[in-house]
C-alpha cells in the first residue's frame, strides 16, 4: 500500500472557504533533503494574504490566477523521520523547526525540506506549537527592530497594532532591547499588551497614537495601518517608520525619504535574506527565550482539520499572537 500525507489545497484565489483537504503521495527527500512529521504548523496573515492573492502586484510570483505551488501553510515544527543521503545536520528522530517559504504546504501531516533552508533544532524547552510560529511574527519583528530599526537602550518605540502576531512579539523585543514601548491596541487587549512590556498602551479607539511633535525614534507599523505621512510628525529628527506590508503606495515613501530629510520609511523582506542569515537570527531569537526575555504568544489551537476554520478566525482580525494547527 502506497504510504499518503494529508495537506490542504488552495485551487483558486479566494474567502477562506476555497481550501480544500486533500490527499497526496508521501514526498521522498532528495539527497540534502529532510522527510518531516508536522506536529503543529502556523496559520498567519501572511497565509490569508497569498490565499487570497494580495497584494496583486504578488501574483507574477505567486501565480497569476491560482496559487503556482497551490498548498497552504509556512511555518512548522516537528519531527525528522527520514533524511536524504547527503544530509549532515539533522538525523531521524530529531525535533526541529523551520518554514517552507516559497514551497509552502505546511499546513499538512509531512513535509520535505531541505536541510539548508530555514530549519532549525527545536529547544527541548520550546513545545511544537510555539516553535511553530517563530518564523512568522517573532522572526520578522525582530529583523524589522533588531536590525532595520536599530532600535537601542533608551530609544521611544511605538508598536502599531501590539497584540497580534507581530505585535505580541514586537513589544516584547522592543522592551528587551531597553526601549522605552508605547503600542496601540483594542480595549479589549490594553492589559494583556501592557503585559508584554509595553510602558503605555494606547486604545486606538478613543485615542490617536500619531500625535505631532511625539518623537518617537521608531514607528513599527505592524499591520499596515498608517502611512509614512501619518507618521512623518510623530516621529523624532532622525525617527523611522517600518511596516512589513509593502504595497505600491508606500514605495514612493521608502524611495523619497532617503533622498530628502533624515526621516525614514524603511522596509526589508524578510523572506528574501539568505537561509543562513536567517538561521542566525533565530539563533538570537532562541537566546532570548532562554533567557526568559521572549515568549510566543498563542492565542488558539486548532486541529488540521479545521484550517478553514482557523483562516477564518485570523481574517476576522482580532486574535491576540498567533495561530496554529495540529
Amino acid at each position: 500500500m502506497t504510504a499518503t500525507r494529508t495537506a490542504w489545497h488552495i485551487p483558486r484565489y479566494g474567502r477562506p472557504e476555497i481550501l480544500t483537504p486533500v490527499t497526496l503521495p508521501m514526498p521522498q527527500p532528495g539527497p540534502k533533503e529532510v522527510l518531516i512529521r508536522i506536529h503543529a504548523s502556523a496559520v498567519t496573515r501572511a497565509d490569508g494574504m497569498m490565499r487570497k492573492g494580495e497584494p496583486l502586484f504578488a501574483r507574477p510570483f505567486l501565480g497569476l490566477r491560482r496559487p503556482r505551488n497551490g498548498l497552504s501553510g509556512t511555518g512548522l515544527s516537528g519531527e525528522v523521520l527520514a533524511v536524504g543521503h547527503e544530509v549532515s545536520r539533522f538525523a531521524p528522530g530529531d525535533m526541529v523547526f523551520g518554514e517552507a517559504g516559497m514551497r509552502f504546504g505546511a499546513n499538512a501531516s509531512h513535509i520535505c525540506l531541505d536541510e539548508d533552508g530555514v530549519l532549525m533544532p527545536k529547544p527541548d524547552s520550546l513545545s511544537h506549537e510555539d516553535a511553530a510560529v517563530l518564523c512568522d511574527g517573532v522572526l520578522t519583528s525582530w529583523h524589522f527592530l533588531r536590525n532595520l530599526g536599530e532600535v537601542q537602550s533608551g530609544d521611544r518605540v511605538l508598536i502599531l497594532g501590539g497584540a497580534g502576531s507581530l505585535g505580541s512579539a514586537a513589544v516584547q523585543i522592543a522592551a528587551a532591547l531597553g526601549a522605552e514601548v508605547t503600542a496601540t491596541s483594542s480595549a479589549r487587549n490594553t492589559s494583556f499588551v501592557a503585559s508584554l512590556g509595553a510602558t503605555r498602551v494606547i486604545d486606538y479607539s478613543s485615542e490617536e497614537a500619531l500625535q505631532a511633535g511625539a518623537g518617537f525614534d521608531v514607528i513599527f507599523d505592524t499591520l499596515g495601518v498608517a502611512s509614512f505621512s501619518a507618521a512623518r510628525p510623530a516621529l523624532a529628527e532622525a525617527g523611522r517608520y517600518l511596516c512589513p506590508v509593502l504595497t505600491l503606495r508606500r514605495l514612493p515613501a521608502i524611495m523619497f525619504s532617503s533622498l530628502v530629510g533624515r526621516k525614514r520609511a524603511l522596509f526589508a523582506a524578510v523572506g528574501l535574506e539568505k537561509p543562513p542569515r536567517l538561521q542566525a537570527m533565530l539563533s538570537e531569537i532562541l537566546t532570548q527565550i532562554d533567557q526568559d526575555r521572549l515568549t510566543p504568544v498563542l492565542d488558539r489551537i486548532y486541529p488540521l482539520s479545521d484550517l478553514i476554520e482557523a483562516h477564518a478566525y485570523v481574517e476576522a482580525g482580532h486574535k491576540r499572537g498567533n495561530v496554529v494547527v495540529v
